[in-house]
């Protein structure tokens, strides 16, 4: 596979074993203990995938996920994080900071092997219907280069929000389930909290301003980007 992967774990131990499972399976492993290693390694070496834990010393895990997706050159990366709280709120922040999935603590590598193979096949598959162009409005999304502009500036976002926004626009004022908007983002067999969309639209209604504005939440059903003024 030879991508580069980033582990953020401040417990050596479990640092140990996930970084030799990873190499195990062909990654470039790069490690750090704590937030602001964690940012210098991110920023210098622009790995292709980050697991993170919550709980790691200086800034934690929230506030990196939190300043990797502000920085234009690195919001697109994955990130998936590691949690040990039990708090369904703590997952729902994590999320909303812009983490693409989640694994609670303890987490056996195999999991984690099988969920960071799945995000980076969300991030570098275009969607199905191949390099096809979309557009709504002033929206334009161009599948091929993994961009989606409004007005002519581009909008970052991660490779879920992305194949979301793809799956809106390619029928504009149908409804579509939260089931399905999963399976049009989400590899089959992998299992994903609904919550995971919830969060990913509210976030892309966010970064679109007026587009993000015609995402509508169809109550009981799930969403749709209206296609009236």
């Amino acid at each position: 596979m030879n991508k580069k992967i980033l582990i953020v774990e401040d417990d050596p131990d479990l640092s140990e074993v996930l970084c030799a499972t990873f190499q195990r399976e062909g990654f470039r492993v790069l490690s750090a203990r704590d937030g602001d290693q964690a940012l210098a390694l991110v920023f210098r070496e622009g790995p292709d995938i980050v697991v993170l834990d919550l709980m790691i010393p200086g800034p934690d895990g929230l506030e990196v996920c939190r300043k990797i997706r502000e920085n234009a050159l690195t919001a697109a990366i994955p990130v998936l994080m590691l949690t040990a709280r039990a708090e369904e709120t703590d997952v729902v922040v994590g999320l909303e900071m812009g983490a693409d999935d989640y694994v609670r603590k303890p987490a056996a590598p195999r999991e984690l092997v099988a969920r960071v193979k799945t995000l980076l096949r969300r991030a570098t598959n275009v969607p199905e219907e191949g390099e096809r162009i979309r557009s709504f409005r002033d929206l334009v999304i161009d599948p091929a280069r993994f961009e989606a502009r409004v007005g002519g500036k581009n909008i970052v976002l991660t490779p879920m929000e992305f194949r979301l926004l793809y799956t809106f626009v390619g029928v504009p004022g149908r409804v579509f389930r939260r089931q399905e908007l999963l399976d049009a983002s989400v590899d089959p067999g992998v299992v994903v909290d609904e919550r995971n969309i919830d969060t990913h639209v509210k976030s892309l209604r966010k970064k679109l301003g007026s587009i993000g504005e015609k995402i509508e939440t169809i109550r009981g059903v799930g969403y749709k980007i209206s296609d009236y003024d």
